[in-house]
């Protein structure tokens, strides 16, 4: 008489027992991994759950959109831009700054808020303004004040230099190529920028 054989299911991956702040991280991690590997088009809150090693449910709980979701791991990731450099050189300050901002793009909440950049149409993209105001512009801008203020004291900038048009200049411009071009500075062109641009925008008269 043959034996009857029972075949065993394939075992699910069992959720992790995990709640509150350290569940929540692990989601917004999840979102930041997905974000950077498969973009903004590719995410989605299935993929994240399984990245999180949770439910569905437990995502759509926190986030009700994959909108909602992306802005909070885009705000927890992004690194924080510290104070700027002294190093008794504004254009030297200026390009150890533009590294700074070069290399937290190239991180992975960097990756992330690029693909959403180069992937959302405008009016999805809307939604992730303030955030990119928040962590990328503002403090670029106020960065730049700082060493603009700094040279200005040590007599290397004009006064009349300490304006929002100025200290903009430099983010804004770094933001246009990854937004419009879809491109990245390498060392030369950061060198470009601070070289033709920002150092004789600064530059005082007759100097």
């Amino acid at each position: 008489m043959a034996t009857s054989r029972l075949t065993a299911a394939p075992a699910q991956p069992a959720s992790l027992r995990r709640r509150g702040a350290v569940l929540e991280r692990a989601i917004l991690e999840a979102a930041l991994d997905q974000l950077s590997t498969v973009g903004w088009n590719g995410l989605t809150m299935e993929g994240v759950a399984a990245g999180a090693q949770t439910g569905k449910a437990a995502v759509y709980r926190r986030w009700p959109s994959k909108e909602d979701l992306v802005v909070d791991a885009l705000r927890s990731g992004l690194p924080e831009l510290e104070n700027a450099p002294d190093l008794g050189s504004v254009r030297e300050e200026l390009l150890v700054l533009c590294r700074r901002v070069r290399e937290a793009m190239f991180s992975r909440p960097g990756y992330a808020l690029r693909s959403v950049l180069y992937e959302c149409d405008f009016g999805t993209a809307e939604r992730f303004h303030i955030v990119i105001l928040e962590r990328v512009v503002e403090p670029g801008a106020r960065l730049v004040e700082e060493i603009i203020r700094r040279g200005i004291a040590r007599g290397e900038v004009r006064p009349d230099a300490a304006n929002g048009c100025v200290f903009d200049a430099m983010p804004a411009m770094m933001l246009y190529r990854s937004k419009v071009c879809a491109c990245e500075w390498n060392e030369r062109e950061l060198e470009t920028m601070v070289d033709q641009l920002m150092v004789p925008l600064l530059r005082p008269s007759g100097a």
